[in-house]
């Protein structure tokens, strides 16, 4: 079985679709799971909610997601992020708004769970650090856990005496499953912050026991063009360019 993870979408139609071309292009993929924060800065919350809706085989709920519907408080988001939230809002029909309303903090699908910040914190934690996994390891069962939030392709592989090691993720270095306990970030599609602008999503083939990242170039310049169109704030439609 091959299994697609996707996070971040944030709202971003052209990376979204250039994503999933990608996948046909690398072979079947018999599931897609999706990690959070659908909505959020972009220009097509609609858009790629309808196309989640009919993609996707497992998806929790991000901040951006909760925040967008008003189940958590934009209080503690930047001003740029809260004003394009709060535009979001406006745009979601009942329709989206029930499906994000439904989605769950914490998913498990075989021997992995799949959160958006973390397991222990799915909707607000940060997962950056090797200190801040290994507190993580008790939060979920499985062998392997999946999150976003941070935006940026990360593997933290945890040994039997629960020390952690962190490492970029990269598409020419795909993690075994053999490594361990593993706690595993694909980076984001609609909004990268590694520094590289082009959308980034993760496989994993059963069969081979591994997870490969794959990073996929979109038309940054047709999202941005549409945001500035719609009075989105000029900072999120800039940093779209450089993966920041």
């Amino acid at each position: 079985m091959r299994y697609a993870v996707i996070a971040d979408i944030h709202s971003n139609l052209e990376a979204l679709t250039a994503v999933l071309d990608d996948m046909a292009n690398q072979g079947r993929v018999d599931e897609i799971w999706c990690l959070g924060d659908i909505v959020g800065y972009g220009p097509d919350p609609g858009e790629c909610l309808t196309i989640l809706r009919q993609t996707t085989n497992i998806c929790v709920a991000g901040n951006h997601d909760w925040a967008a519907v008003g189940k958590i408080s934009t209080s503690d988001f930047n001003p740029d992020a809260a004003a394009a939230n709060q535009w979001t809002a406006q745009q979601l029909s009942n329709e989206d708004i029930e499906y994000i309303r439904d989605l769950p903090l914490i998913s498990e699908a075989g021997d992995f769970t799949l959160a958006h910040g973390s397991p222990r914190e799915p909707i607000r934690e940060y997962l950056l650090s090797s200190g801040a996994a290994l507190q993580n390891l008790t939060y979920f069962r499985t062998q392997f856990c999946l999150v976003g939030h941070s935006h940026q392709p990360i593997v933290f592989s945890c040994d039997e005496t629960e020390d952690c090691s962190a490492r970029y993720f990269l598409p020419d270095n795909p993690v075994a499953t053999s490594e361990g306990r593993l706690i595993i970030n694909p980076g984001s599609v609609g909004q990268p912050r590694d520094g590289n602008p082009d959308a980034a999503y993760a496989i994993y083939d059963s069969e081979q026991q591994l997870v490969r990242l794959y990073r996929v170039p979109y038309d940054i310049r047709s999202t941005q063009e549409k945001m500035q169109a719609h009075g989105l704030p000029v900072r999120l439609s800039a940093r779209l360019s450089y993966g920041v």
